[in-house]
């Protein structure tokens, strides 16, 4: 059996140790806001924050976070209708077209924002990684740009 925390719930998971997180969010516990895209951890779609830190949960085994703390999208938000700043951004620049790979921007987003809280373009263009097919890159750096500054003024 596997203990480890999901968006500060303590849970346990008894199947397949080899199982990715990505099917233990989605399938075990409806946590579809985690989106398949690649597979082999290289489009950002599927990322989750492990111990404060983006990483790709479809090659992720469930074994490997036993112990770990998990925040999804889902629980992303500080509280009950509250938004990220972050997710405030994407939607204060309309950042989504088709939306499937933004929940995995957005957990990338938050990552690198910890770690460069004033982004250059540059900062930005290095790190930001996730691959978006509707191509809204010059939103999506606007956004970033957006959300450090509502992550300062906060």
């Amino acid at each position: 059996m596997i203990s480890f925390r999901i968006n500060d719930k303590t849970i346990q998971f008894k199947d397949d140790p080899a199982t990715p997180l990505l099917w233990v969010l989605r399938d075990h516990f409806q946590l579809t806001g985690t989106k398949f895209g690649c597979g082999i951890g290289e489009c950002g779609a599927c990322t989750v924050h492990i111990n404060g830190k983006a990483q790709s949960s479809c090659i992720t085994p469930v074994s490997s976070v036993s112990g770990k703390s998990i925040v999804t999208i889902e629980g992303l938000a500080p509280g009950e209708n509250q938004l990220h700043p972050v997710q405030q951004a994407w939607l204060d620049e309309d950042v989504p077209q088709c939306g499937y790979c933004q929940s995995g921007q957005i957990m990338a987003t938050v990552d690198f924002l910890r770690r460069h809280p004033q982004p250059s373009d540059k900062d930005i263009d290095d790190n930001m990684t996730n691959l978006c097919r509707c191509g809204t890159y010059v939103r999506i750096r606007k956004a970033i740009h957006r959300a450090a500054r509502l992550s300062r003024d906060a």
